[in-house]
């Protein structure tokens, strides 16, 4: 049997999560709330991320501008997006919203600007 300690994000209580893993069945102590056992599994099964970072911009009145992953992604894909963030560029304008990266790293999830920049 596998235990595994993690610190609920789901509310400000911040509760100490146990999990205990035996083969599939799961057995989660702790939590004050649904969303404690809900993090708590997610995490355990399948673990995502909402991933942040910058993009170069050409023809803006600031060369970069701040983009996050519209959605979580899985964990495992976090330093592929990242390679493709890195290697990505965008033309200002730039408004909050806009699309930098459609398919980040094969997940299907979209990678869009979280910053307005003008052109200049």
């Amino acid at each position: 049997m596998e235990t595994r300690e993690l610190i609920c994000i789901g509310c400000p209580l911040g509760c100490p999560l146990t999990v205990r893993l035996d083969g599939e069945q799961l057995e989660i102590s702790g939590n004050t709330c649904k969303r404690g056992e809900d993090y708590a599994r997610k995490e355990v099964e399948n673990p995502t991320r909402i991933v942040t970072s910058t993009v170069r911009v050409t023809g803006g009145d600031v060369e970069m501008v701040s983009v996050k992953t519209k959605e979580d992604i899985p964990k495992g894909k976090i330093f592929a997006c990242m390679d493709e963030i890195h290697r990505a560029s965008a033309k200002a304008p730039v408004q909050i919203g806009d699309v930098i990266i459609p398919n980040c790293a094969g997940t299907g999830i979209p990678v869009i600007a979280t910053k307005e920049i003008r052109a200049v």
